[in-house]
């Protein structure tokens, strides 16, 4: 929702408010993915030297 526009705040929170409450609701995350610690890691690509 672009509210770039809309300068008085309370006018701006209240077209965030009613665009969330149209808004369709957001599904539960699949059990198969993983969440936060538990994410596999992306390997740091080494500095310096260049790689074989």
């Amino acid at each position: 929702m672009n509210t770039k526009n809309i300068t008085d705040r309370e006018e701006r929170k209240e077209a965030k408010r009613k665009a969330r409450a149209e808004a369709p609701p957001i599904g539960k995350r699949p059990s198969d993915v993983d969440r936060g610690s538990r994410k596999q890691k992306v390997r740091t690509v080494s500095k310096g030297k260049s790689r074989r």
